[in-house]
């Protein structure tokens, strides 16, 4: 194909490394975060982002033991091929407002990380989020989960569902 008729590449532009977020809608409940992130694959890195996802799907066990300190109440990832031929991570959170990121201490988040580093471009691009929408016990248990890392109420607490 031409280079004239080859569609014009996508711009990545990241987010700065501090970046707060942004103003969360009305309807994200108060303490919850929603982000939509997305990164480029390094080009000739589709197999290592391949690998890192099977590695993910792999080992759910050991991922679950960084959701509470994460405050992680969702998240799930995409990739998208554009009609440039580059290939996209796309990144879909829902966290509590303190959780803290991956622990490299535990293995799986080690190599998760490692993974990132060599398959996606450095950074993120932070979608802005404009809506939000869950069934009420299932906001109530992402509420608590978001604030407190556990599902379950504390032993102090009324029995809330």
């Amino acid at each position: 194909m031409p280079d004239d008729a080859r569609p014009p590449q996508i711009p990545f532009t990241p987010t700065p490394r501090h970046f707060p977020g942004h103003p969360q809608p009305t309807s994200v409940p108060d303490g919850l975060r929603l982000e939509l992130s997305r990164s480029r694959i390094v080009a000739g890195q589709e197999d290592v982002f391949d690998e890192w996802m099977t590695m993910l799907n792999d080992r759910p066990d050991e991922l679950q033991q960084g959701l509470s300190a994460e405050r992680q109440v969702f998240e799930a990832t995409f990739r998208s091929v554009e009609p440039d031929g580059s290939t996209w991570i796309y990144h879909l959170s829902l966290m509590g407002e303190d959780g803290g990121g991956n622990d490299q201490r535990i293995p799986v988040d080690a190599d998760h990380a490692a993974y990132s580093r060599q398959a996606k471009e450095p950074g993120w691009e932070e979608l802005e989020p404009r809506f939000m929408l869950a069934p009420e016990p299932l906001l109530d248990l992402m509420k608590r989960f978001g604030k407190t890392g556990q599902a379950s109420p504390a032993s102090s607490e009324p029995n809330v569902p």
